[in-house]
Order: structure tokens, then C-alpha cells, then sequence
């Protein structure tokens, strides 16, 4: 199964211009399987989430991108987000006693936003966002490589802010997700992969030659 684990609607963040309605066209046309929204602080989509996929016939599932004091950690599965800021290691830890996942999003990017090596210091952290649409292709490799000396599980995520990112990576996970719970187990369980949309074969591919091939990294200014 293919689903974003990462994207950001225009009903749920500030600095996002992508419609919902929108997100979900796009990732149909793209054959995924779901998406998850992952606004910045904010579950405000989640009350809505299984009457959006009912609506839509399609798989929406809502997380959350939390700032820390050392960059962005994506949570999964959690009913409520915390008030206060806190340390990365003491979210993850917060996601993990109520059952939820956590993964570390973009966490070499050099815009005061990624954790960096302080994903070392996050044992109950379960995944790595190893490919990021919205990042730097030198600092995907990094993440990459992180994600394998720390034995993380991997994600892809678009980080869409705009509609034409979607696709650009995403999460392949091998088993059925149909709820938040079945995506929480297999980010837990290391039952993922980050993979990219090939244009010119019409299917999923793994990114890793395709980040090798990149001359010229070019980020965009998100959050």
C-alpha cells in the first residue's frame, strides 16, 4: 500500500495552498492508497477524517507535525496533542506510551527544523522520514543513513505544500493500512519503505537512485 505519511492541507495550515479536495484528486491519479495529514500542530482535521473518506471513497488518515526544541517530529495515533512545547525525546517517548508512532520528518534540514543526530538520542522515536519532497537531496541521504546505522524504520513523505508535490516521495507499507491503528503498527514494526513516483513508468519506485542522480539539490522554503 502506497500513502503519503506526509502533506499539509490549506484547511489545516497556515503556509499550506493545497486543498484537501485537491490532495486527494492528485493521489488518486497518482494510484496511493491514502494519505495522511499531518498539519503543523493541529489534529483539527481528525474529527473529520473518517467522514472525509467516506466522502471521497479514499483513505485519509490525520497525524501531526510538532515542533520540539530540536526540530519536527511527525506523530501518529495520538487523540490529543500536547500544550506545551517539549524536548524530542520526551515527545517521542509521550507518542510511545499511548501507543502512538513518531518519526523524525526532514531531520537534516538546515532551517532550525531538523532534529539532526539528536534522533540519536531518541530510543522510543520509531522512524526516520528519510526522504522528504521538500528537502534537499544531500540531506535525504543523510537521513537515509542515519535511518540505517540507527536500524529506524523508513518513510517518504511529499511534504506538500502545493499540489504538484505530491508524489514526489511517499510510504509503502507492506500490509494493509486501513486505520490510523494498522499505520501505527507499521511504522512500530518497521513494516515500511519510502518510495518515489517514476513519471515516465507509471508506478513506485525505491528513491535511492534517483537521489544519486540529483546535481543540483533545490529546497523549498516550507516549514
Amino acid at each position: 500500500m502506497i500513502i503519503d505519511t506526509h502533506l499539509h492541507t490549506i484547511e489545516g495550515s497556515p503556509d499550506s495552498f493545497l486543498p484537501l479536495e485537491r490532495a486527494v484528486s492528485r493521489a488518486k491519479e497518482l494510484s496511493m492508497d491514502g494519505i495522511c495529514i499531518t498539519d503543523h500542530d493541529t489534529l483539527k482535521l481528525a474529527p473529520m477524517a473518517e467522514e472525509l473518506s467516506d466522502r471521497y471513497d479514499f483513505l485519509i488518515l490525520v497525524g501531526a507535525e510538532i515542533l520540539t526544541y530540536e526540530g519536527d517530529l511527525l506523530v501518529y495515533g495520538l487523540d490529543r496533542l500536547p500544550k506545551n512545547k517539549m524536548h524530542a525525546p520526551d515527545l517521542a517517548e509521550l507518542v510511545s506510551s499511548v501507543g502512538g508512532a513518531s518519526a523524525a520528518a526532514h531531520p537534516f534540514r538546515d532551517n532550525g527544523r531538523g532534529m539532526g543526530e539528536v534522533m540519536r538520542l531518541c530510543p522510543h522515536m520509531h522512524g526516520v522520514e528519510t526522504f522528504n519532497g521538500s528537502t534537499k537531496p544531500h540531506h535525504n541521504e543523510m537521513a537515509l543513513e542515519t535511518a540505517l546505522e540507527i536500524s529506524s524504520s523508513m518513510l517518504g513523505g511529499s511534504d506538500s505544500h502545493w499540489e504538484d508535490r505530491i508524489g514526489l516521495f511517499a510510504t509503502q507499507f507492506h500490509r494493509p493500512v486501513r486505520s490510523m491503528t494498522d499505520l501505527v503498527n507499521a511504522v512500530r514494526e518497521g513494516a515500511t519503505s519510502p518510495v518515489r513516483y517514476d513519471e515516465e513508468a507509471s508506478s513506485w519506485i525505491h528513491p535511492e537512485a534517483y537521489l544519486r542522480s540529483v546535481a543540483f539539490p533545490v529546497e523549498q522554503p516550507t516549514l
